[in-house]
């Protein structure tokens, strides 16, 4: 299983972003996929997940700013993010879990000038 993640860029603040992960080695109808992210000196946290069902769900406080949508055909899950605040500055990352093994992409770096 891999996840390439990608869309990452220097924005300024209030800008917006859609970053990919595309998935190989597993169907994101059979695995759900999650974007978290980290900042720098802090901890990684989730901040959205796609479930395989169909389900969706972004954490509360992001809600009025990222999405978090799939494209069945491509074996993809987006993330757009919106307003984006000097605060959201951190590496974004994908990840699934296949029987029981979880995996991560490389990452992808977004950077939001004030």
């Amino acid at each position: 299983v891999q996840l390439q993640a990608s869309g990452g860029g220097l924005v300024q603040a209030g800008g917006s972003l859609r970053l990919s992960c595309v998935v190989s080695g597993t169907l994101i109808t059979t695995n759900g996929v999650a974007w978290h992210r980290q900042a720098p000196g802090n901890q990684r946290e989730w901040l959205a997940t796609f479930a395989a069902g169909g389900a969706s769900n972004v954490a509360d406080y992001l809600k009025d700013r990222f999405d978090i949508s799939r494209d069945i055909g491509a074996n993809t899950v987006y993330l757009d993010v919106a307003s984006l605040k000097t605060e959201d500055t951190g590496v974004y990352y994908c990840t699934t879990m296949r029987r029981n093994v979880r995996y991560w992409g490389q990452g992808t770096q977004v950077t939001v000038s004030s």
